[in-house]
């Protein structure tokens, strides 16, 4: 079935199921606010945290944030000290069981035609709770795709910068327009299911993949949704596994196209005593990208080799060596990371070997408050190419949430 077909008629189903909500919202009388089953209103101790003690973590208010900046020195090159992030988060309740959330994020600190800054909406929703096990969601969303696309908040990760796998595979911060269901059941399992506005296939790339062909919510083409989904199970003290997926045209820019993405997510995290442990992998598989690259090259001249299939992956293991509580917390860790761009090319492409990619980073992170990390770190990045080399790189970086 087509990908235009399939996925409208999912998001068909889910704008049935908004309607539902607010019928219920007016029937019903209050009930008290469900349980939130993704990422919070505002920043929060959870089972994602990097610090041992984040669950003295105080709560926050309808103003709230994250914040970090950093120093990075790559070989052969100047260090660079940027103000990466500057986020505020708002939240507001009109009711127990209809609130709303937002996200606001300025990066690089200024906007211009000199910079690389941007500020973008990242998150507006209401929410229709309605109970534990169902709730409807609607607005601009994060999808629901891996570890760090919901909560990237500085402390709840190790390494200064978010691991390779959820930047350059999972386009982190991945976000747009849609509506959608959440909720958790008996047993420890909690979901998450959207319909969103779809890629655009003639952003993607042989360096990046799929990471330029976000629509962001500005007037976002939605000829055709793509589906998303998160399942979590937290029944375990210590342990989190998740599975995430998204499905949907991209090919909507040049009607010739049959082009479509669809990703496969599967995550696991541990924790025992002052011992944590995560991994991810992650895989795409992008249709119609031989006729996609003809097409571009047609256009621009250049082909831009994207590829049929991309894949990551990564495992970290950290310890606190210091576990007492903030400030005397610290945590040393160490991940590999391996992310291929080029993993599987259409009939007559060849793959670009430096974008077969692999990444060694050791570091630690330093908690002078449960919500304050101190972070540093080195990479040491390495490529399949014999002829372009990948740079090495010593990273600090200060981060907060509030």
């Amino acid at each position: 079935m087509p990908y235009s077909k399939s996925i409208a008629s999912t998001g068909g189903g889910l704008l049935s199921a908004l309607a539902l909500a607010v019928a219920a919202l007016v029937a019903t009388p209050s009930l008290g606010r469900a349980q939130e089953s993704g990422p919070p209103a505002s920043p929060s101790a959870d089972s994602d945290s990097s610090s041992s003690s984040s669950d003295s973590a105080p709560s926050t208010g309808p103003v709230s944030g994250y914040m970090d900046f950093h120093y990075n020195n790559r070989e052969g090159e100047d260090g660079v000290l940027d103000f990466h992030r500057f986020v505020l988060l708002f939240s507001h309740s009109f009711t127990d069981r209809l609130r709303f959330v937002a996200e606001l994020e300025l990066e690089h600190a200024v906007v211009s035609n000199e910079t690389d800054g941007e500020l973008e909406l990242e998150q507006a929703y209401i929410d229709f709770l309605i109970s534990r096990s169902f709730n409807v969601r609607a607005g601009m969303l994060l999808a629901p795709v891996g570890i760090i696309n919901e909560r990237h908040e500085p402390p709840v990760f190790h390494g200064v910068e978010r691991p390779f796998v959820d930047t350059v595979i999972i386009p982190t911060t991945w976000f747009d327009t849609g509506v959608g269901v959440h909720g958790e059941f008996r047993g420890g399992f909690r979901y998450r299911a959207y319909a969103m506005a779809p890629l655009d296939a003639t952003g993607f790339s042989a360096e990046e993949g799929i990471r330029e062909g976000r629509q962001k919510g500005a007037q976002s083409n939605a000829g055709s949704l793509a589906a998303t989904g998160r399942l979590e199970y937290v029944g375990t003290p210590g342990l989190v596994l998740g599975t995430s997926f998204w499905s949907g045209d991209a090919g909507f820019q040049d009607l010739r196209l049959d082009a479509g993405v669809t990703m496969v997510e599967f995550d696991g995290r541990f924790k025992l005593g002052e011992l944590e442990a995560r991994g991810q992998y992650a895989h795409g598989f992008l249709d119609g990208m031989g006729d996609l690259n003809a097409s571009r090259q047609r256009v621009t001249g250049v082909s831009p080799n994207v590829a049929e299939q991309i894949r990551g992956f990564y495992l970290e293991g950290s310890y606190f060596v210091i576990p007492r509580p903030a400030p005397r917390e610290v945590a040393v860790f160490f991940r590999y990371e391996n992310f291929d761009t080029q993993y599987r090319m259409p009939a007559g492409y060849q793959p670009l070997k430096e974008f077969d990619r692999d990444a060694w980073v050791v570091g630690l992170t330093y908690f002078p408050d449960p919500d304050v990390a101190v972070k540093l770190d080195y990479t040491v990045l390495r490529n399949q190419s014999a002829v372009i080399d990948a740079p090495n790189s010593i990273n600090l970086g200060l981060g907060w949430w509030f």
